[in-house]
């Protein structure tokens, strides 16, 4: 289940005061084989703190150890290690974060965690990045650099712009959700209603639509069948419910099928999901669905089941996945966290450095 390269893959903690550090350790424990290969990046006390809970708790082997790693180069091979590289000076333990609270300390440890292991993975040092779960009112307590983003997509856009010399904007990234069920593709992320639907330009759509159709051609060996939702109800329905589908949809389609990218629509948001899902061993009509806003395709995805859901970040020059929840603080510190998302989090990004790999032997 490794990834075909010698290089390890990183597991960013997430906010220490949430249930990152938990569903990490019960990974290693379950998965083995899937965590064969991988390094935590974080903080040691946070692991320790959490794997003293869960042995307490007799959910992970007794057998089960952090191994603290100065780089990612060579990785214990022991059974039972959980390898973890400490980022920034180590926290001690009668000073961690209180679990199930926002802590400046727990975001800027989230936010170092995932620069540090962005910019390995853009010097090739690691294969991949999966971001355990973290606060956004965490990460802008933790002031600059962190306290200007809104969350992971937009830092890691923000330090692959950086790495590459070019400005944030010509480094343009979507945030695709998925199971085995559904792909959805957002034109707007993390931004308030009203903003997103100003976002719905013709730019910003065909934008999407080359990204998706870029990154799904990797992931699928084809090209992606796309299927692009309306804004408005029923799509419109012929200018009587706005007319975003006529000048804006419409002519993005055009443009994009015309550079030979599969696309059909615009279809009425409130079932166009439906038309692209499979289920009992079959395909649905489309690969993935570009929705206009965050909501708009994330409530089709997650309602199919929060435990198989992945975040996939596309555009990035990197392979960058993560649970499709949030850092839970209701359930933080109690043991009671699944990690059946961050397992699939792990199998979905070691099958894209896979096929990246295959792609470029």
């Amino acid at each position: 289940m490794n990834a075909p390269t010698s290089l390890p893959l990183a597991i960013t903690v997430g906010d220490a005061a949430g249930i990152g550090p938990e569903i990490i350790l019960k990974a290693f424990h379950q998965q083995a084989e899937l965590t064969q290969g991988c390094v935590v990046v974080g903080d040691v006390a946070v692991m320790q703190r959490a794997l003293s809970l869960l042995q307490h708790q007799q959910q992970v082997s007794p057998a089960l150890h952090i191994q603290p790693v100065p780089d990612v180069q060579q990785l214990p091979s022991a059974p039972h290690c959980v390898p973890v590289l400490q980022v920034g000076p180590a926290l001690h333990a009668d000073g961690l974060p209180a679990w199930g609270r926002v802590s400046a300390q727990a975001g800027w440890l989230a936010g170092e965690s995932v620069r540090w292991a962005a910019l390995a993975a853009l010097r090739g040092e690691v294969a991949a990045l999966v971001t355990a779960p973290l606060h956004k009112e965490a990460l802008a307590a933790a002031g600059a650099p962190f306290n200007q983003f809104p969350g992971h997509t937009e830092l890691l856009q923000f330090y692959a712009a950086a790495h590459a010399g070019v400005p944030v904007a010509d480094m343009p990234v979507r945030m695709m959700l998925a199971n085995a069920e559904l792909r959805t593709v957002l034109v707007s992320i993390h931004v308030s209603l009203r903003q997103a639907i100003e976002a719905v330009t013709f730019d910003n759509v065909l934008q999407t639509l080359r990204i998706t159709h870029h990154a799904e051609s990797a992931a699928l060996g084809r090209p992606p069948r796309i299927a692009l939702a309306g804004l408005n109800p029923h799509a419109g329905e012929g200018g009587l419910m706005g007319r975003e589908e006529i000048e804006v949809l419409l002519p993005a389609i055009a443009q994009a099928r015309a550079e030979g990218i599969q696309v059909s629509g615009p279809f009425a948001p409130d079932t166009v999901f439906m038309r692209a899902r499979a289920r009992q061993g079959q395909t649905g009509e489309y690969d993935v669905v570009v929705a206009m806003y965050h909501d708009q395709g994330l409530i089709p995805v997650k309602y199919l089941g929060l435990e198989q859901g992945v975040n996939i970040t596309l555009g990035l020059p990197l392979v960058r996945t993560s649970p499709d929840h949030g850092t839970a603080f209701d359930l933080a510190g109690t043991g009671r966290a699944d990690p059946t998302s961050l397992l699939q989090a792990l199998r979905v990004a070691h099958q894209r450095v896979a096929t990246v790999h295959v792609k470029g032997a």
